[in-house]
């Protein structure tokens, strides 16, 4: 069972050296296309604090932030579909540009839902970055303005992302073991080599 998996059996999908490497990249375009103007970040929790967190230290624009909670996993590996705010922003963003911070982009349902609700709070404008995206496994046609990583459909964590609340402390992003979840792993297809 996944309760029992310890960091050391979970493989290695992207190091924290690279990771950072990409961070900073991100951050570099997004200064660029801000230039002159204050980007008011939006994180999704739990999973984007970490990656929000990293992004804001290397902008060389002025920012302010906001967070908002999502759920639509709980303690499975398959989303449940339905999308709920479970927080809601503190700050208005009329007349603001804003960009919402996602750990991942995986069937799009969870951003498609967040564009569509922050969209009609009228901002100024509306982007999407995300540290990882999986295409693969898209269901609603989403991409993101600034993309770290394509990734295969596998079911990542670490770096602000979790299974059941585990693991979100590694500095890297890993991925669970077929092995670790018994029969319940039958979405997951690919394996990494």
């Amino acid at each position: 069972m996944t309760n029992s998996l310890s960091e050391s059996e979970l493989p290695l999908l992207l190091d924290s050296g690279k990771i950072q490497a990409r961070v900073r990249e991100l951050a570099a375009e997004i200064s660029r296309d801000y230039a002159g103007s204050t980007v008011h970040l939006v994180g999704v929790l739990k999973g984007a604090w970490i990656f929000l967190a990293d992004l804001i230290r290397h902008l060389s624009v002025p920012s302010t932030v906001d967070f908002l909670a999502i759920q639509s996993y709980g303690a499975e590996i398959v989303s449940s579909g339905e999308v709920k705010i479970t927080k809601d922003l503190d700050l208005g963003i009329e007349g603001r540009d804003v960009l919402i911070v996602e750990d991942i982009l995986d069937t799009g349902r969870t951003c498609h839902y967040l564009l569509d609700v922050l969209s009609a709070r009228s901002p100024r404008s509306l982007k999407l970055v995300a540290l990882l995206d999986k295409p693969s496994r898209r269901i609603v046609p989403v991409q993101a303005d600034y993309r770290g990583f394509e990734i295969p459909d596998v079911f990542v964590v670490g770096y602000g992302l979790d299974f059941d609340q585990r693991f979100r402390n590694l500095p890297d992003v890993r991925y669970l073991p077929k092995s670790g979840f018994g029969t319940r792993a039958s979405g997951l297809d690919k394996d990494l080599a």
